[in-house]
């Protein structure tokens, strides 16, 4: 191969088209001749005109040589394939002379696109060009010109559309564009809108096909392949059905008793396939997908178990199988997957192991575990129909290719979801969850479980990178996305119930009445532990009738001091005595208090919740199961501690969503104390060069180093002094002026006052003699305890402000007060970065030592706004300098005027490539 550099693998990338299909992006390689020729013949004249300005309708054997032999780094041609044949190619060719002295502005390159018609339209081109810009980027380009002819439209399209920074012009003839190819704010847009609508597109294609063939579907009943045939026929489901068995007779065979076509082979089908769904073992997936992928079968839905979560070897079998889907363009369901349902009138799917179909609903459900799959639906069915009803429903087992991201793109959309819920073991991509969370969140909740919280846990089969976030860490990020954390199964359902059928509250002021003092007691109990505002409990007598409930509630809802309501519920005095309950399980319920509650309910603007003992018949009535045409549904529990938190979890949602309509300003930090980004790159880039170890583990930063980075953002680090001995000690206290603290800085040894290890207020040479040869008596030899002299910080609150990069979730900023409160107590809150000024107001108030900022017990207030200020400038720095992968400033004195940092930690590294920046790709194998 006539390289100058290896063949670079890292470009090879399966993206999702416009039109939901899969295309795989890689180099042109010499080998490519003869595919390069094939597509060829296959453009029309009117685009190899549109290409070459001129009729063009054959390659030469020079340009097929030209066309196909590639340096990578001044020539580069990427070919978009399916089915391993060339659908689109893009090539560009370095305008300037490579070892040149480099130009302010980089270097420039033309390049050059040609699509097959067949496929014009599906979003190729744009698609390429994010990859070749990404690939330009990273071999110094920073600028693109083309020349595209004034009738090639759609080619003019793709690049003023792109987002980024370009410049038209016409000149002889022909349209010049230049591209500035530097992301910017608008192609980053661009980008993750066309990925929402492609990755969106594919799911939707597959949870609503027109036609389904489920191979493996055996000629005797029973068995997991006439098992989701049957499943599919019972639910109804409107299109076609086929049965697929090699060992089934020529057609036109028939499935009998089912009366379905049973064809030996995808291909004998005669029609096209959306979805295929795989029931045979493992072993012989291979076979089959490439049946349905060489016939056209838009994606695949595995059930067979065998991989990854069997092993190394089933791992492979697993990136194989996902590998050979890619390359026909299809996108795959599991494997080991419980299957997916769509309630949809129009559709009416149940392509699972599930016996029983859903009632039609507004809950979108995603999970990675059939078991809880199982469930969930399960638990759905018990509460009824009415309440309960599913809109769409996947299952996807090992989520080796669609995951809980995809759902997500498609759910954000779908008018027939008003509610996510999903069950979450693993996320493969922390970053764009916690964006994608954060839109949907906006617009319908999302509730979540997360399985596997510990490190080390992490289910077999789902090959993801351990993240080094503690558990507390995500619950904070998952509330700063929106996205409502549960604990289980149960709340899971508890929560999306409630916030499906009733309103979001307006605040946390909680009436609560009913026919039970003792109940209503301890739900009034259970809200002020759950951060509500409960009103006094207002009893109505366990003699109460429907009627004084439905005015009760009727009262309460029309209270402008009341938020949400809680009612309580049990069997009223002598309902059970006209009728034997064990004769009559509903004798204890009254039906008429059901319809009450509705009709009092009914048009309401505050959200209701029913808590119940024993009335099961009730929970069912309340959820419109004994009439259907109620325009009202109301959650029901058994359990005053289930309904509470349910209602807690909708008030904090309604807060956020509130809040996220004006989400926060990223300051500019103009003016007063500015910041030097620039210079601090340079600084980096230097500190790096020459301090990093040369295996990968980077460098932290001695003191002044620290000091001095900071300082280019306005973060001042209190001026510290070595004291090697007493005299040194003295000679600083001289430099920096009285009072003065001496502090001991060994590792083990910092931040730990409880040993004696700081001395403060030292107001003369006399003291801080004393101090030092007490503190070296105690802790050690200076040598070993490293003393320091530093001036006084005005007092206040010692806090601890941290930021660290993780390579799944990106860069985390915490906060938290020093010492046992963040350490001991886990008293500590995180913000993604960057943050904004309403992200720095939250964090400082959202733990729980908060209030010590604040004036506790008649103290003096602190300065949070200076403190606030800080925290930004932090975020910043490590969102501008992504080498900054950890900091730490400690403690940091938060007095009534002012902050003083009184100590830095700053750790340097090359960063981790960033996918959520570059060009749209799946994830990786």
């Amino acid at each position: 191969m006539e390289t100058s550099v290896s063949y670079p693998v890292h470009w090879e990338a399966d993206v999702v088209l416009r039109d939901g299909g899969i295309a795989h992006i890689r180099p042109i390689t010499p080998d490519d001749a003869g595919r390069l020729v094939s597509f060829y013949e296959q453009v029309s004249d009117e685009s190899k005109y549109y290409r070459f300005f001129a009729p063009y309708p054959r390659l030469s054997d020079r340009d097929v040589h030209r066309f196909t032999h590639h340096d990578y780094v001044d020539r580069v041609g990427l070919a978009a394939t399916v089915g391993g044949e060339f659908i689109a190619t893009v090539r560009y060719d370095r305008l300037d002379e490579r070892g040149a002295p480099a130009t302010e502005e980089g270097g420039r390159a033309e390049v050059a696109f040609l699509v097959q018609d067949a496929h014009q339209g599906r979003g190729v081109a744009s698609t390429l060009l994010e990859h070749i810009a990404a690939v330009a980027r990273e071999r110094g380009i920073r600028h693109f010109d083309a020349e595209v002819l004034p009738a090639n439209r759609k080619m003019i399209k793709v690049f003023t559309d792109a987002g980024y920074t370009a410049h038209r012009s016409f000149t002889d003839g022909v349209v010049r564009l230049e591209l500035d190819l530097e992301p910017t704010e608008a192609s980053v847009a661009v980008m993750r809108a066309r990925e929402q609508r492609a990755e969106a597109r594919s799911v939707q294609r597959l949870l609503a096909p027109r036609s389904v063939a489920v191979i493996g579907t055996g000629r005797a009943e029973g068995g997991v392949g006439r098992t989701v045939l049957r499943n599919l026929l019972d639910a109804g489901f409107t299109g076609t059905v086929h049965a697929v068995n090699p060992h089934f007779g020529p057609p036109p065979a028939r499935l009998e008793p089912e009366g379905v076509p049973a064809c030996r082979s995808v291909g004998e089908i005669g029609e096209p396939v959306d979805l295929a769904v795989l029931c045979v073992p493992a072993d012989r997936v291979p076979d089959a997908v490439a049946d349905c992928g060489t016939h056209g079968v838009q994606g695949l839905l595995v059930i067979a178990s065998g991989y990854a979560e069997s092993g190394p070897e089933g791992r492979d079998r697993q990136r194989a199988l996902v590998r050979q889907a890619r390359s026909y363009g299809m996108r795959v369901f599991g494997p080991n997957a419980f299957g997916v349902l769509n309630t949809a009138a129009d559709v009416r799917l149940n392509a699972s192991l599930a016996p029983e179909t859903p009632a039609p609903g507004r809950l979108g459900l995603f999970t990675q575990s059939g078991a809880i799959g199982i469930a969930l639906l399960s638990g759905l069915h018990r509460r009824g129909a009415g309440l309960a009803g599913v809109s769409t429903f996947v299952s996807a087992g090992n989520r080796a290719d669609v995951s809980g991201n995809d759902l997500l793109q498609y759910w954000h959309d779908d008018p027939h979801t008003d509610v996510v819920l999903m069950y979450l073991e693993s996320i493969g991509n922390p970053r764009k969850f916690t964006r994608l969370a954060r839109r949907t969140a906006a617009a319908k909740p999302v509730v979540v479980v997360k399985g596997a919280r510990h490190s080390g846990s992490l289910p077999p089969g789902h090959t993801v990178p351990i993240s080094r976030i503690p558990d507390a860490t995500v619950s904070a990020l998952f509330r700063q996305a929106g996205v409502i954390r549960v604990g289980a199964v149960t709340e899971l359902l508890d929560v999306g119930l409630l916030l499906a059928h009733q309103p979001l509250p307006a605040g946390g002021r909680v009436a609560i009445l009913g026919n039970s003092e003792s109940l209503g007691l301890i739900a009034y109990d259970v809200a002020l532990t759950a951060g509500l505002r409960p009103a006094p409990p207002r009893d109505l007598t366990t003699a109460a009738s429907p009627a004084d409930f439905h005015a009760a509630l009727t009262a309460a809802l029309a209270d402008d001091e009341v938020d949400a309501v809680l009612v309580t519920a049990i069997p009223r005095v002598g309902a059970s005595a006209a009728r034997d309950p064990a004769a009559d399980p509903d004798a204890a319920d009254d039906p008429q208090l059901a319809r009450a509650l509705l009709t009092a309910a009914e048009g309401a603007a505050k959200p209701v919740v029913v808590v119940h003992l024993t009335l099961d018949g009730l929970a069912h009535r309340l959820a419109g199961d004994a009439d259907a045409g109620a325009s009202v549904r109301l959650p029901a529990y058994p359990a005053a501690e289930r309904a509470v938190q349910a209602l807690a979890e909708a008030v904090r949602y309604a807060a956020w969503r509130e809040a996220a309509r004006e989400p926060g300003l990223l300051p500019e930090f103009e003016g007063v104390d500015p910041i030097d980004p620039d210079a601090a790159r340079e600084d980096v880039e230097r500190l790096l060069d020459a301090g990093h170890d040369g295996v990968g583990q980077g460098v932290t930063l001695d003191d002044e180093a620290a000091r001095a980075l900071l300082g280019r953002y306005g973060v001042e680090v209190l001026t510290a002094l070595p004291a090697s001995d007493a005299d040194a000690a003295v000679d600083a206290a001289g430099r920096l002026g009285y009072p003065v603290a001496l502090k001991a800085t060994a590792p083990h040894l910092r931040h730990r006052a409880d040993l004696g290890g700081v001395r403060l207020d030292l107001a003369s040479e006399a003291e801080l003699r004393r101090a030092y040869e007490e503190l070296t008596r105690r802790l050690g030899p200076a040598r070993e305890v490293l003393p320091v002299v530093q001036a006084m910080a005005p007092r206040g609150v010692d806090t601890v402000v941290r930021a660290a990069v993780d390579p799944g979730a990106g860069a985390v900023l915490s906060f938290g007060l020093a010492g046992a409160a963040s350490e001991l107590l886990g008293d500590v809150a995180h913000r993604l970065v960057p943050a904004t000024d309403k992200d720095a107001a939250e964090l400082i108030r959202s733990i729980k030592a908060a209030p010590l900022l604040f004036g506790w017990r008649g103290s003096e207030p602190t300065d949070t706004d200076a403190l606030q200020d800080l925290l930004l400038r932090v975020s910043r720095l490590v969102d501008d300098l992504p080498e900054v992968v950890s900091l730490a400033l400690e403690p940091v004195v938060v007095a009534r005027e002012g902050v003083t940092v009184l100590g830095a930690t700053v750790r340097l590294a090359h960063p981790p490539a960033r996918s959520d920046l570059g060009p749209r790709a799946l994830s990786s194998l």
